[in-house]
């Protein structure tokens, strides 16, 4: 048996934030946490975060009890990338970063 591909990765303090949010915010049981980009144009793709419903076209691994989705299409756009939590006095917020650099 094959392992899955996992393209993106979660930083602990990023998974922490999503097990809080998902129960402060009741996120039902059937939504994933989704990752992805959103327009790939001529304005660049922008990654987006947030919670949605499995489609056919996702690849799904599990990431600290948390089930990812990454639609196929967007996999070269978010592959190496780590999903991070920053919470400081200037802000606050997921951000994606490439650990390699």
């Amino acid at each position: 048996m094959s392992n899955p591909i996992v393209p993106v990765t979660l930083s602990k303090k990023a998974a922490e934030e999503v097990h809080k949010i998902m129960k402060t915010k009741n996120i039902p049981t059937e939504y994933c946490l989704r990752i992805g980009v959103r327009g790939a144009g001529c304005g660049g793709a922008a990654m987006m975060i947030g919670f949605d419903k499995k489609k056919a076209s996702d690849l799904s691994y599990q990431i600290d009890g948390i089930e990812i989705l990454v639609d196929k299409k967007h996999t070269m756009y978010v592959i190496g990338k780590e999903v991070d939590f920053h919470d400081g006095a200037d802000a606050r917020g997921f951000m994606f970063v490439d650990p390699s650099t």
